[in-house]
């Protein structure tokens, strides 16, 4: 900003932003263009071609941004707001994985005002920083509560959550590693109804069950078993038809 450029070149080791991550799908395409509202959601999702902070700060300032390879002359990728300069039009912009987080279940959470609150102020405290979050209908008065959150953190965790469920009078805390993420996003889901019907249509055709939803206004984010992450990922990639011709 100090500078006044209208542009910002990150040079790295891929020559752009692509629809799916290169290792697993191998006709994923690189993409002319994303907006900043769609690279906050990749990056959010897994996508590691750009750091969430690294972004956020270049969107707060007007800055566009080109990711380009750091061995090559071609064109990368534009990141900006979504005007004339965004020239990629399309639906979908991506699919993204993360395997990265756990789950973690809270079974026999009294259904009451207050108790979620009392399960993840503890968490916030400590620097555990929480993902996606699904609570069930209450049933005779009590409730499960599962939500995801990194691997990293549940050496931390894990105790907080034991004492808040016995103070709570919870029947058990349950984690689970062996699970990812598998995100679809592109700003065009905003005004076209059914994208994540496709989405669970394709998830469902591939025998993928899922365990938690989550969706933003351009995102949708299921979560699934990690080792069925690789068939995931291509299922939607193939579905939207996001890759090359």
């Amino acid at each position: 900003m100090a500078l006044g450029a209208e542009a910002c070149e990150i040079y790295t080791d891929v020559d752009g932003v692509y629809t799916a991550d290169p290792r697993i799908v191998s006709d994923a395409r690189k993409l002319a263009s994303v907006t900043f509202e769609e690279m906050l959601e990749m990056s959010a999702s897994g996508a590691k071609v750009m750091a969430l902070r690294s972004v956020e700060f270049a969107r707060n300032y007007g800055v566009m941004l080109h990711v380009r390879s750091s061995f090559g002359d071609g064109p990368g990728t534009w990141i900006g707001e979504e005007d004339e300069r965004m020239l990629e039009k399309a639906i979908i912009s991506g699919v993204t994985h993360d395997t990265s987080e756990a789950k973690v279940t809270i079974i026999g959470v009294p259904d009451r005002p207050g108790v979620a609150a009392r399960v993840f102020r503890p968490l916030a405290d400590a620097g555990v920083n929480i993902d996606m979050i699904v609570q069930n209908v209450s049933e005779h008065g009590h409730a499960t509560i599962s939500f995801t959150m990194p691997k990293t953190d549940l050496a931390v965790a894990e105790p907080i959550l034991q004492s808040t469920a016995r103070e709570l009078g919870a029947r058990r805390v349950e984690t689970d590693p062996d699970i990812a993420k598998v995100s679809l996003i592109g700003a065009g889901m905003k005004s076209h109804p059914g994208v994540a019907a496709d989405m669970f249509d394709a998830l469902a055709e591939t025998g993928i069950n899922l365990e938690i939803i989550s969706t933003s206004s351009i995102r949708v984010s299921c979560v699934v078993r990690a080792a069925e992450v690789e068939r995931a990922v291509h299922a939607v990639h193939e579905r939207f038809g996001l890759g090359d011709a």
